[in-house]
């Protein structure tokens, strides 16, 4: 096992087609871990290594994170390579969650683009320090000093270049280091050969400012750095280098490099960089919650001695059977050790042990603090804790969005329903924005998930994987019903059979929550002076909840409300939980309409980029489909468009993107906000779900 200080832990992450899983490649080959690059659309058909899966062979982009691990230098770097598309999230999620910093990649010609912003939000919700590299900058129109500008200014971080480029474009030769001021350049077929120089004469001057600008950003969290630089005094690469790591592991700074891992310029430089100025495990605070002390918080200690604690953070279906990705945060987990599940108590023997290189599994006889390994016939869910047995601790799980899209889904041979549900069953494990439900009304199998293209490759895996043709319905939007205004009840339950009766009476009011309100229902026992006994009114509360899940307008779930309830009356002998129970539910009947209930649509953020010819092309396929334009940025011979969109009105836009932009155009979506429907589409929804209604009663 390596020194623990030596460990990096690193996720490369980025808008799609920045050249992430390129940039993982490079790496590799650098590093020994692999003797020959592919290219992600190669002419091979090989594919690049992290990209295993035939479809994103095929397709050229990343859909499952893959996890790797190689040495350089000193370091034992473990890399996992994430996905940039939007639909797939849930992977970067689950891998910021376990990784202690992060590289992120920019295109040097389009910089900051809408999937850039979402993982940065997600790197801040982990708070993952990070070095940014600007990449692509042999393209036509790479601009690196304009991307270090929006990463200021769109993003909010005090950027600084830690090196710059010897030339531009077509030209670019190689990259110089501001921290020593040498400059590099990468010889050789694969740029393997690297060759330290001097600064050339005509880029001394610029390099000399960039450093004095770096130096001056330094000496905001380096006092020893602030002295030298008022004095004039020089800093030498050690001292800034030290300096630059404490700002960037405090969150504070983000040092930016720069290079082309497509033409092998930069990337050794970016791997030391990955060493110098990227924590190892022991200087990142890691939480547990002490199940036996009321969730107090536990701070973890990155070494072997103590208990261990670790975190399943992906599953997979392999041809052995499950394997379980595990994050080791405390203590030494070895080959033959028992390992408790913190969430059902079950108990694991560990059987096998492995270190992943893409699809390759590499035997390993343990694993301690700051690695991360994969375990075989582990029988748990991602984000369950394990520890030996000796604690009772649990981490928090990574953050789950809420499916915005859903299809009705079916085999077209009946012999396949076996494999359906096998593959749906292990899909659902895997990726916990897949979600898999049987609706009652219709008997019908509805999938749900992040976006079209999230379902369309889930289809398309069942089809391969399980050899199970599908055929499926419309897609169908995530609704949802609201109230906008507040409206008072007064219901009395009262039924009399045989024996004892039922009686119940409740009053109160409902009205609309607040725009910025946490959780989409809250319910206020308001009762004074014992109008109603305490022990009652949760079974009120059970009935109002049951109420909400399906609303009367369009039968979607019931969001944004309050329920106060102030008044009520009961029987010593007649009132029971179940008759308040009733009660309520009938009470929210009742009312529901007086709150004037309107129809909410999932809103998408939508970023689109095309050549700059068809801009108002783009602009007026969005118009078509209510989508409200928010800005438009020119980047030489692309324009970048943001907008807002209806999800409802977007099946099928990129067939018309592209179509409409020779190919060239793409776009991202990422769920957004709850809107209001327009009256009339809210009418046709209504008078749908009415007619759907009356076949169902006749």
């Amino acid at each position: 096992m390596a020194n623990i200080n030596q460990v990096r832990n690193i996720g490369i992450s980025a808008h799609i087609d920045s050249g992430k899983t390129t940039l993982t490649e490079r790496v590799l080959y650098y590093t020994g871990k692999i003797h020959k690059i592919e290219e992600v659309r190669g002419k091979s058909g090989v594919g690049a290594t992290m990209d295993s899966m035939d479809l994103e062979r095929e397709k050229g982009i990343t859909i499952q994170s893959a996890a790797t691990y190689c040495e350089w230098k000193e370091s034992i770097i473990n890399i996992i390579d994430t996905p940039g598309h939007v639909d797939f999230t849930i992977e970067v999620e689950r891998a910021l969650r376990v990784l202690d910093a992060a590289i992120l990649v920019l295109c040097g010609v389009s910089g900051v683009q809408s999937q850039s912003i979402t993982v940065d939000r997600q790197m801040r919700r982990y708070n993952v320090p990070r070095i940014a590299f600007i990449n692509k900058l042999d393209r036509t129109g790479a601009d690196p000093f304009r991307v270090i500008n929006q990463l200021r200014e769109k993003l909010g971080h005090n950027a600084h270049a830690i090196s710059m480029p010897i030339g531009a474009e077509i030209n670019l030769q190689g990259t110089i280091d501001l921290t020593n001021m040498k400059a590099y350049y990468f010889d050789g077929d694969n740029g393997e050969n690297i060759r330290e120089e001097e600064i050339p004469t005509e880029l001394k001057e610029q390099a000399e400012k960039l450093r004095h600008d770096l130096l001056e950003a330094i000496s905001d969290f380096d006092d020893n750095i602030a002295e030298k630089f008022l004095e004039d005094e020089p800093v030498s690469t050690e001292e800034l280098r030290a300096g630059i790591r404490q700002a960037t592991i405090a969150l504070q700074f983000i040092p930016v490099m720069m290079g082309s891992a497509f033409k092998n310029k930069g990337v050794q430089l970016l791997l030391d960089a990955v060493a110098y100025y990227l924590p190892n495990p022991t200087e990142v605070t890691n939480e547990a919650h002490d199940q036996n002390n009321d969730e107090a918080k536990v701070i973890l200690d990155s070494t072997s001695e103590k208990p261990l604690v670790m975190l399943a953070f992906k599953l997979e279906d392999g041809r052995y059977g499950q394997l379980t990705y595990m994050r080791v945060y405390q203590g030494k987990v070895s080959k033959g050790d028992t390992i408790h599940n913190a969430a059902t108590g079950k108990k694991v023997r560990v059987s096998r042990l492995v270190r992943m290189h893409s699809d390759e599994m590499h035997d390993i006889d343990s694993a301690e603090a700051g690695d991360i390994a994969a375990i075989f016939g582990v029988d748990c869910a991602s984000g369950d804790t394990f520890t030996d047995g000796t604690l009772s601790l649990t981490m928090t799980s990574m953050y789950v969005p809420d499916a915005v899209i859903s299809l009705a889904i079916w085999p077209k041979k009946k012999g396949d329903s076996g494999n359906f549900s096998k593959a749906l069953n292990r899909f659902m494990r895997e990726d916990p924005t897949f979600r898999v439900h049987r609706d009652d009304e219709s008997n019908q199998t509805i999938i749900s998930g992040m976006g079209e293209l999230h379902l369309q490759i889930y289809m398309e895996r069942i089809k391969r994987e399980y050899d199970c043709v599908i055929e499926s319905g419309e897609p169908q939007v995530a609704y949802r019903e609201t109230i906008s205004q507040k409206a008072d009840f007064s219901y009395t339950h009262k039924k009399q059979t045989g024996g004892s009766g039922q009686y119940a009476k409740i009053g109160g009011y409902i009205e609309p929550l607040p725009s910025d309100a946490i959780e989409p229902f809250e319910f206020v026992g308001d009762i004074k002076g014992g109008a109603i006994p305490r022990e009652y009114i949760p079974a009120c509360e059970k009935g109002f909840r049951e109420e909400i899940k399906s609303g009367s307008l369009i039968g979607f779930p019931v969001v944004g409300v309050r329920v106060v309830l102030n008044d009520g009356a009961f029987h010593a002998v007649d009132s029971s939980e179940m008759a308040f129970k009733a009660c309520s539910i009938a009470a929210f009947k009742e009312v529901y309409p007086q709150g004037k209930p309107i129809i909410l649509e999932p809103i998408m953020k939508l970023g689109c980029e095309a050549p700059t010819e068809f801009q108002g092309g783009v602009i007026g396929l969005l118009n078509q489909r209510r989508g409200v334009i928010l800005g438009t940025q020119n980047n030489g011979a692309y324009v970048q468009i943001e907008a807002e969109v209806p999800l409802s009105a977007m099946f099928g836009f990129s067939t018309d993107l592209r179509s409409g932009t020779q190919g060239k155009g793409e776009f991202s979506m990422e769920f957004l906000k709850y809107a209001p429907v327009p009256k009339q589409i809210s009418a046709e929804l209504i008078k749908i779900y009415q007619d759907k209604k009356a076949a169902e009663n006749k």
